[in-house]
């Protein structure tokens, strides 16, 4: 069977390939480990860059769903000491030396005995002791990640707060510069048409210059924008381009010579191909003995309008209700960054402390539980309001006129969408479907908890998809079996591959038929029922029962025996799609018994008593057969 599996596999790959397009889940490329991770910068559904804890930027997402896991070596902080005059000191802070020829004058290698990382998401600190300097630099950096939060949370933004203590008897210059190259460090990099332009931004109480990145990565353009805040006591200066690949002696002797960098006004020419363009922003500020002075800089990338991979569908980020789909917003996104990062800190705050200071919570469930939250924005996220259709495509599901029999039944909207977007996240960065439904359900608890809105949202638009039907025949991997890509009534396994088109074509799990799983729909009923008690959003109970009672009576053909109990078929036909189980299970059984509780709980509150009656009979014979066959006494 496993080599028939890997044969299918196989052939299906190949045929992704042929068509220019990567599969779903790659088992022939996979991405090497690299335990190297710390947490990534930029909010939700906005694309992201991770960073190392040795504070590589690395793993790029801004392709919507495709990830790119690279370490690009010219992205860096350096820091340069002057005293009287003089500098003393300058170097890369970053352990690593490049492994090309490009910046190979710089001074690299920072010893890591020097220092330190951890990280709180959607925060992060690395402390730097210089060696011999009598100088400590802390890099806090923030990204705007906070609940209940619907517009700064989407922004595409991180800020890096240097703070700078002298410990010495000596006043210094202290210089952070922080540079910058076009990209995702793939192939694609090097294909022209790149070009940088300095500005200045007094958008806020604060002003902020720096320089921008104009580019493009699928078509799609995008601008990454690397400021710096004009705070008191604080200059300001920039070198607009240079080759990263070259080793870039220009640079390094400029700001050695006076820790400032030269300025030049004018934005630079385009790049041609196999030409890579990098920039540099620089800020300095003189530090008295036994005390400390700040400095902040911050990264935005405004990267409007999207598409998927099929390209039938525009969208626009949600941050663009509020900055514009042009692609002129950088200035404005750095500025509202480096103006309003301290807002964002206090609110971070507020939701930490009250598990951060609980003595009785133990160190590893208060990290595992904010940390691990990285990838409600770095789970190939996005969060998007539609635009007209490209190309004349038309969304055949949209466009469906209602049955008559159906008006009173399926979802035909998203009552939430209009204020909130659509939302969706990848199962995993190495498995490429969106909302997939069989997991969601565990990780919904944090939507629900902290974006609330999200979460009804992302249900508005499964509901739509339950009573649809893509008959499309497909040869399945795992059992070879040819069956229907969509059933109607059952809960879609997710949404999509951002390599086709999300939310048209849902269902792309093409290794298993997932209309027979018989935890789907029970989970659905299971998040409906949850989603109203936390919100006791009525409307939303309303919208969803029909839903609801569709996948339920769905699910009465599983019951062979009539007993009240659902039997699994004797293969993967759940979650756990690697496990076979035949007859009655606990994990099924149990899902369904709750499923039939929560339906009765509804039928009742919303006046549907004969609903309750038929559910409350099935759920007395399934709890007597769930013990019957399943309990053993011990």
């Amino acid at each position: 069977m496993i080599v028939a599996f890997f044969s299918r596999y196989g052939l299906f790959w190949l045929k992704k390939r042929r068509e220019g397009k990567r599969i779903f889940i790659d088992q022939v490329k996979v991405v090497p480990y690299q335990p190297i991770y710390g947490a990534p910068v930029g909010g939700i559904g906005c694309g992201t860059i991770g960073r190392g804890f040795r504070g590589e930027f690395c793993r790029f997402q801004m392709v919507p769903g495709i990830y790119q896991w690279h370490v690009v070596e010219a992205n860096q902080f350096t820091v340069c000491v002057r005293r009287k005059g003089q500098t003393v000191y300058q170097q890369v802070l970053s352990p690593h030396r490049p492994k090309g020829p490009g910046l190979t004058a710089w001074n690299w290698a920072f010893h890591g005995e020097y220092a330190t990382y951890h990280a709180l998401y959607p925060r992060s600190w690395t402390t730097y002791d210089l060696p011999g300097q009598n100088i400590r630099l802390i890099c806090r950096q923030v990204s705007p990640v906070f609940p209940h939060d619907y517009k700064d949370t989407s922004l595409p933004a991180a800020a890096f707060i240097w703070s700078i203590e002298n410990q010495g008897s000596e006043p210094v210059d202290v210089s952070i510069m922080f540079t910058f190259k076009n990209g995702q460090g793939i192939r694609e990099d090097k294909k022209g048409g790149v070009w940088n332009e300095p500005f200045e931004s007094t958008h806020n109480a604060t002003k902020v210059s720096g320089v921008m990145i104009h580019q493009t990565f699928k078509e799609m353009g995008c601008t990454y924008a690397v400021a710096a805040s004009h705070r008191e006591g604080v200059q300001v200066s920039h070198k607009v381009s240079f080759d990263p690949n070259s080793p870039a002696v220009n640079v390094w002797r400029d700001l050695l010579e006076d820790g400032e960098l030269d300025s030049c006004p004018d934005p630079s020419p385009k790049t041609s191909r196999g030409q890579e363009l990098a920039t540099a922003v620089c800020a300095k500020c003189h530090v008295k003995p036994q005390s400390t002075q700040q400095m902040d800089f911050s990264l935005t990338w405004d990267m409007p309008v999207i598409y998927f991979g099929a390209k039938e569908q525009l969208y626009c980020r949600r941050y663009t209700r509020w900055f514009g789909s042009s692609g002129n917003a950088s200035p404005h996104l750095a500025s509202h960054t480096l103006n309003n990062y301290h807002i964002w800190e206090k609110k971070i705050d507020e939701w930490q402390k009250p598990i951060v200071q609980n003595r009785h919570l133990p160190d590893w469930y208060k990290s595992a539980l904010f940390n691990e939250l990285y990838f409600v924005s770095d789970g190939g996220t996005v969060w998007v309001d539609k635009m007209a259709h490209k190309n004349g495509f038309q969304d055949s599901k949209a466009d469906t006129p209602p049955r008559e029999e159906d008006s009173q039944k399926d979802v035909r909207d998203n009552p939430l969408e209009q204020e909130y977007g659509k939302f969706g996240y990848l199962e995993g960065q190495e498995y490429r479907m969106y909302n997939t439904y069989d997991v969601h359900y565990y990780a919904s608890f944090a939507l629900i908890m902290l974006w609330p809105k999200l979460q009804l949202s992302l249900q508005y638009d499964l509901a739509m998809d339950i009573p649809r039907e893509d008959l499309t025949r497909f040869k399945f991997c795992m059992d070879g079996n040819v069956d229907v890509v969509k059933a109607k009534n059952c809960v879609p396994h997710d949404v999509g591959d951002p390599e086709d088109e999300p939310w048209i074509r849902t269902n792309c799990y093409a290794i298993h038929a997932t209309h027979d799983w018989k935890d789907l729909n029970p989970k659905f009923v299971l998040q409906v029922y949850r989603d109203y008690h936390i919100t006791k959003d009525h409307a939303y109970m309303k919208s969803m029962y029909p839903c609801a009672k569709a996948v339920t009576d769905s699910c009465l053909r599983f019951d062979h025996d009539g007993d009240g109990l659902i039997e699994n078929g004797g293969f993967a036909d759940q979650t756990y799609d690697s496990w076979s189980m035949t007859g009655a299970s606990a994990y099924c059984g149990g899902l369904w018994l709750a499923s039939l509780h929560l339906m009765c709980l509804m039928a009742r509150q919303l006046g549907y008593y004969g609903d309750e009656k038929k559910y409350k009979e099935i759920l007395d014979k399934g709890k007597i057969s769930f013990e019957r066959k399943l309990w053993n006494g011990m």
